[in-house]
């Protein structure tokens, strides 16, 4: 039986509203070269609130797309990608230059700023890409980490997929 449980994810100003469906694939700390310079551009925005914490991570939540809808104020999206040729697109609501989420064009899942979920957001699960993290910080955390991607995240990813092609 599906999660009818329903989370409205807001911009800061609350003109884009995004209705997430059930619970996170996975919540995720990314440390890779890419989430490190997207946050740092979509951060530079005028008015946009940081998503990159202090020690170089972007904290994450994972849901399937089939269980994404935006509800409002979809006109005021705009993806951003550090390359035009990348299949990474960064959305953000322009009214308040809030980021809101990643899409991976090739994956089945968007990949959430947990920020946008305010302090109910689900935590944290696992630190990945810590191969990338900056020489001078430091995590004090008792959540997993891995230089890579770890076989249990691939895993979740590969049973969000079946889900989604099984209906459930």
């Amino acid at each position: 039986m599906p999660n009818t449980d329903h989370t409205i994810v807001q911009c800061a100003c609350g003109s884009v509203e995004i209705e997430v469906a059930g619970v996170p694939i996975l919540g995720a700390a990314c440390y890779c070269d890419d989430c490190q310079e997207g946050a740092r551009q979509l951060e530079a925005l005028p008015g946009a609130s940081p998503i990159m914490g202090p020690d170089g991570g972007t904290d994450l939540l994972l849901f399937r797309k089939d269980r994404v809808q935006c509800s409002k104020g979809i006109a005021l999206l705009r993806d951003y990608r550090i390359n035009d040729d990348s299949p990474t697109r960064r959305v953000v609501a322009t009214c308040c230059n809030s980021a809101m989420f990643v899409d991976f064009q090739k994956g089945h899942w968007f990949s959430f700023f947990r920020a946008r979920f305010g302090s109910d957001a689900p935590p944290i699960q696992v630190r990945i890409q810590t191969k990338y993290r900056p020489d001078n910080s430091s995590v004090v955390s008792k959540v997993p980490e891995f230089k890579s991607y770890p076989l249990k995240f691939i895993a979740k990813l590969m049973a969000a997929r079946l889900g989604m092609l099984l209906g459930r």
